[in-house]
């Protein structure tokens, strides 16, 4: 089983498509299947730079491709309710239980709002996800009714997350158009993720740190 194979299962994307247009009515940027795909990627991505095994990148990419159904039922503890569905999900599969439970918990884990990371797994799903900032999550296209969310996000205009095990750095670079949000606006609707980054990073061993257009800001 791998991650591809995940977000096609009905379960999975008919969860994805309805928190997606929930999160749209609310005014979120992109939740869809894409940020997913991107998430369990570049989560896999992590674990693989800082030597884990095959097995636990293809867990931490299963998590990756299911973290944000839980937005189907509410976006409050969206995490939680994620992390209970995907073990129903999950259960139906021939995946062990122990490997059940940590893509479980590792998705209990993800928000800011109620989780850290406890362990690779939710680590390498934590910097992932908190990271995947991109014009293209923007959903308005009317710039004159943009929010902050939308202000934020539509303003950076390249972001890579940099790995580099030997010196144990991990690092995004961000290149923001400051004529469109102060870095003052992106601290405010991103501090508190890029802090939950932080101990992330601790959690395989390194330091996480934040550049904006070019000079160090985290």
């Amino acid at each position: 089983m791998n991650y591809k194979e995940i977000l096609q299962n009905a379960e999975v994307k008919a969860f994805l498509l309805k928190g997606n247009e929930n999160l749209g009515v609310l005014g979120y940027t992109d939740h869809s299947e894409k940020h997913c795909a991107i998430v369990a990627d570049h989560a896999g991505r992590i674990l693989k730079a800082f030597g884990y095994s095959a097995h636990e990148i293809e867990l931490v990419q299963i998590a990756g491709a299911m973290h944000d159904i839980g937005n189907a039922i509410n976006r409050k503890h969206h995490g939680e309710y994620g992390a209970l569905l995907a073990n129903h999900i999950l259960e139906k599969t021939e995946l062990p239980l122990e490997d059940r439970v940590a893509i479980v918990s590792a998705i209990g884990n993800h928000d800011e709002d109620t989780g850290c990371a406890v362990d690779v797994l939710s680590a390498a799903l934590i910097l992932a996800d908190k990271t995947d900032v991109r014009r293209n999550r923007v959903r308005n296209k009317e710039k004159s009714a943009f929010d902050k969310h939308d202000r934020v996000n539509y303003a950076v205009t390249n972001a890579k997350l940099k790995l580099n095990p030997e010196k144990g750095i991990i690092t995004l670079n961000l290149q923001v158009d400051e004529k469109i949000c102060t870095m003052y606006e992106y601290f405010e609707i991103f501090l508190g993720r890029m802090m939950m980054c932080r101990r992330a990073a601790e959690i395989l061993g390194a330091k996480f740190k934040l550049t904006a257009n070019g000079s160090k800001v985290l």
